[in-house]
């Protein structure tokens, strides 16, 4: 297979891809080492391709959906299950966290969890690992993208975070 067939192939399992990727599988199905396809999501990339490499795999980010940053704060792992949780439940997808550290700057991880199970092995990950939530870092204040399908949707989960005193501004 030539490396643009395989950029094709590899765009193409992206594409119709329930979950992440990883670029070891990738690199099994294609028979090719993960560098190349490291290389190949670069060139990916390169073409305008909205992939996003997150701790799970790869995964590609749907141009139909909005897109709206939040801001937010909380404490307690009770409160962030509480948050990311009425953000699913209203049709929108965690993205990421972000937080603006006083040393280190912007930090920002990929979360991508969009349904409850997602949700569930991710605050099972945190409580398992005794890990503090990134918000600890910055007194309880953090952002999340979001992918929403319409604008009625993001409302909805904005009013909802208002209401239970998560969200600082819209």
């Amino acid at each position: 297979m030539k490396s643009q067939e395989r950029r094709e192939s590899l765009l193409n399992l992206l594409i119709q891809s329930k979950g992440p990727i990883t670029g070891s599988e990738f690199a099994k199905e294609f028979k090719v080492s993960r560098q190349v396809i490291v290389q190949d999501i670069a060139l990916l990339r390169a073409r305008g391709i909205h992939i996003l490499a997150t701790s799970n795999g790869y995964v590609i980010l749907n141009d139909d959906k909005i897109l709206k940053i939040i801001k937010c704060k909380h404490n307690g792992t009770h409160e962030l299950e509480d948050e990311l949780n009425t953000i699913i439940e209203l049709g929108g997808k965690i993205l990421d966290i972000i937080v603006n550290h006083p040393v280190y700057g912007e930090i920002k991880t990929p979360l991508l969890i969009g349904s409850k199970f997602e949700l569930d092995e991710f605050i099972k990950s945190v409580e398992e690992k005794k890990a503090q939530p990134l918000f600890t870092l910055t007194d309880g204040i953090h952002f999340h993208t979001i992918e929403i399908p319409n604008i009625t949707i993001y409302n909805k989960i904005v009013d909802s975070l208002k209401n239970k005193h998560y969200l600082i501004s819209k």
